[in-house]
Formats: C-alpha cells, structure tokens, sequence
C-alpha cells in the first residue's frame, strides 16, 4: 500500500506548473491520457479567461462526453461571482442535448447567483432574451422561478413572451396563481392560440 502512495506522489511531482493559459492549453492538447488532460483543465481556470475556453471547449463538436463532464464539474465549483455564468446560459440554446443538459447542472450550482443574469434579459427590449431568460428559469427551476414568472406575466405584452411563461407555470404554478392565468387569457382574447395554452395550463395546475 505504501508503494503505491509512493507512486502516486511520484507522479504528482512530475504534474508541471503552469505560467500561462497558453501552457496549460498546449500541455492539455499535447496529452491523450484523460488524467493529465483532466489536471490541465483544473489548472486553466487559475488564470485570467482560463473558464471562457472551459466554456469553449463544450461547444466543440469532437469533445468526448468524459472531458465535457469533467469540465461541467470544474465549472460547478468556481465561485459563482467569478464564474463565466452568462456564457453557460448560452449553451442553453445549443442542439446538443448531453451540453443543454451539463449546463442546467452547472446553473443550478450556481444558485441565486444567476439572477442578475436573467433579471437583465427579463426586463430588456428583445423579445428573444426575454424567452431565452424564462427558459432559464424553467429549465434550472430555483426557488424564485414561479414568483420571477408571474412578475413578468402581470407586466408582459408580447404574446410570445407571455405564452412562454405560460407553458412553465403549467409546471411549477400554484392554485393560488390560477386569477392571474385567468387576467392574462383577457388580455390576449383576440388569440385563440392563448386561450388553448392558458387553459391548458389552468387545467394542469388545479390537476
């Protein structure tokens, strides 16, 4: 047993130390063992963008699952305030589910920390963040979700965008937030298609 810490330490000794994120990056593209590229990934995160080519390295094609999950985790564990959260969001609209998915995870580490982010999307001008960001909200589903939904939908007038949160609230909405279901379905009368989603979502909620 004794041999093999003595070997492991060993090992450990001849792990480099990286000046730069060019170093850790050339030591990670230069190694095919999953350890060594795994211990270039943890160190790049100490230097300045170090996490935006963590982020980067998700959104490529060739980037095998194992690196990918290794890289969520190592994203997870940076401190939220100096986390790259606004770039994790945008994996939120990639095709590729396994990244959409490891993306959720990291998000919902983050915690409360990520409000800002979509406070700032809520209440701006384009329409598309403003339904990017109650993606967000109902894909990580952190306690503020519901209450950040029916702020928007008591405000909201792009139909879109309403029906947006709509759909979410047929998930996470209480009983108790039937009479504003109800108020939104008056302001968009004239949409047929509203009334089918708004009903659709009453029915789910007092199900």
């Amino acid at each position: 047993m004794a041999l093999i810490k003595r070997d492991e330490k060993i090992e450990q000794d001849k792990l480099p130390s990286f000046k730069s994120l060019e170093e850790a990056i050339m030591y990670y593209e230069d190694n095919e063992e999953f350890d060594k590229r795994s211990y270039a990934l943890e160190e790049m995160v100490n230097f300045e963008d170090g996490s935006h080519f963590l982020v980067d390295k998700l959104i490529e094609h060739d980037t095998h699952k194992d690196t990918a999950t290794r890289i969520a985790a190592i994203l997870a564990n940076l401190d939220p305030k100096l986390a790259p959260i606004e770039q994790v969001m945008e994996l939120l609209k990639l095709s590729n589910a396994y990244v959409r998915n490891l993306a959720i995870s990291i998000l919902q580490d983050y915690g409360k920390e990520i409000k800002y982010y979509i406070v700032k999307f809520l209440i701006g001008d384009d329409y598309d963040l403003r339904i990017f960001a109650i993606n967000v909200l109902g894909d990580v589903n952190f306690a503020e979700s519901r209450e950040m939904l029916i702020e928007l939908l008591e405000n909201e007038e792009n139909i879109n965008v309403a029906m947006t949160a709509v759909d979410y609230m047929a998930e996470i909405g209480q009983p108790e937030d039937v009479e504003l279901l109800v108020q939104v379905k008056q302001k968009f009368k004239d949409e047929t298609y509203a009334a089918f989603a708004i009903d659709a979502a009453i029915a789910a909620i007092e199900a």
